[in-house]
């Protein structure tokens, strides 16, 4: 110890010498630059001076970076969540996770993000402690919880209205920069109704819940989408189900005719979503989300059909539901089932394909920087697995390609 003493003695000493030499040569601040080194250790508690998120930034962007953001997504187990939640582990976002039920409905988000950046926490929609916790370390928050359908748990006032509104006061209290809340096109009037008195329940309540955020947290982001696909979706495969048909005829509201849809890729619209985020003038704006091209309902239905090689050469007919009252009594009784309804098949679904799709002139996800992808450029993937005969081995040319459906550019 006394040796090791002297000789870093000795070193400082030499040191010393070694600067008042060439102090005259312009050296001598290089010198005491070195001998001002100051080593330090893992161990040791380093406090900062901004304890704002986007003062860690870490990395170039990436999946192994940290974006300085903590988002909560609520709802990520869903059909968007899914891809909203891949788009921000792309970009190192620490992303948490609260959900109901199994743990293994949410396992595989885990791959989304790189190690430790991917947290899930259990939350009751009802539970405010539960949610507090989900959201005191995030900045940012995504509400994406949403019912196709009633169950006995959970109505709709309670998921849309009440269960938005919680979510949008405790993300306010806790101090959160960002709250983005995804609605529903079309909710914002009111409805005569089809086969329901009054109209979609869902879409009236999706319009309240847009309120209820508004009230509680004015500088929310409101999202609009119309009819999402992808893969895994309650559209394309809504129609291509069996439950949906009756043989192989497909009941429609008015046959499908003057009933229009503007259906949008589930990527652009989780594009959009995270392009709000990271950009604060989209604070306390809504945006309907929609699609490039509007096509009528029963023309976009029989081009599915051509695209799964089911179509009149098949048996396949689609018709007015009026002249079918039998299906008005299936889409009853699937409601009464314990968990899904068969297909997603309810009467308040049918209730909203007889809605045609409107815009507003509210901004748009093109005023996000979205390139809006077309639906001719999607289906043979997307209804590939659906196709008559799918394991034939054909050859090529074999069968025409489907004719396009018919549409109007989106202004």
């Amino acid at each position: 110890m006394i040796a090791n003493t002297r000789r870093l003695s000795g070193t400082f000493v030499q040191l010393r010498s070694l600067k008042k030499s060439l102090t005259g040569c312009g050296l001598g601040m290089r010198v005491a630059a070195v001998t001002s080194v100051h080593h330090r250790h893992a161990s040791d508690v380093r406090f900062l001076t901004n304890p704002r998120m986007d003062a860690i930034k870490q990395g170039r962007g990436g999946r192994s970076s940290f974006s300085g953001d903590v988002v909560t997504v609520f709802g990520a187990s869903g059909f968007i969540g899914r891809y909203i939640c891949n788009r921000l582990g792309k970009i190192g976002t620490q992303i948490i996770v609260p959900y109901r039920g199994d743990h293994y409905d949410v396992l595989r988000l885990k791959l989304v993000g790189d190690l430790g950046q991917v947290l899930f926490v259990p939350y009751h929609l009802c539970d405010e402690d539960d949610i507090r916790k989900a959201i005191k370390h995030s900045n940012v928050v995504i509400n994406l919880v949403g019912r196709d359908w009633e169950t006995r748990n959970f109505s709709y006032e309670q998921v849309h209205v009440e269960g938005s509104q919680r979510l949008a006061r405790l993300s306010k209290e806790m101090g959160v920069e960002r709250f983005l809340h995804v609605s529903a096109l079309n909710s914002d009037r009111e409805h005569e109704g089809y086969i329901l008195k009054g109209g979609s329940n869902f879409l009236r309540t999706k319009g309240l819940g847009e309120q209820a955020v508004r009230d509680a947290f004015p500088e929310a982001t409101i999202f609009r989408p119309s009819d999402v696909y992808g893969q895994e979706d309650r559209f394309l495969r809504y129609y291509a189900g069996l439950w949906r048909h009756q043989g192989k005829g497909l009941p429609l509201p008015k046959a499908g005719k003057d009933i229009w849809k503007q259906p949008v890729f589930v990527s652009d619209l989780a594009q959009g979503i995270i392009a709000a985020t990271r950009d604060p003038d989209t604070a306390g704006k809504t945006y309907e989300a929609v699609g490039p091209r509007r096509y009528e309902l029963g023309e976009l239905v029989d081009w599915f059909h051509r695209v799964m090689r089911k179509g009149k050469d098949y048996g396949y007919i689609k018709y007015d539901m009026k002249w079918d009252p039998f299906f008005k009594i299936k889409a009853h009784m699937t409601e009464y089932l314990p968990s899904w309804p068969v297909n997603t098949l309810t009467r308040d679904k049918v209730e909203r394909e007889a809605v045609t799709d409107l815009t507003t002139g509210l901004p748009t996800l093109e005023d996000l920087g979205v390139t809006l992808t077309k639906m001719e450029d999607r289906m043979d993937w997307e209804l590939k697995p659906f196709r008559a005969g799918s394991y034939y081995d054909e050859e090529v040319g074999e069968f025409e390609p489907p004719a396009p459906p018919k549409y109007i550019e989106a202004r």
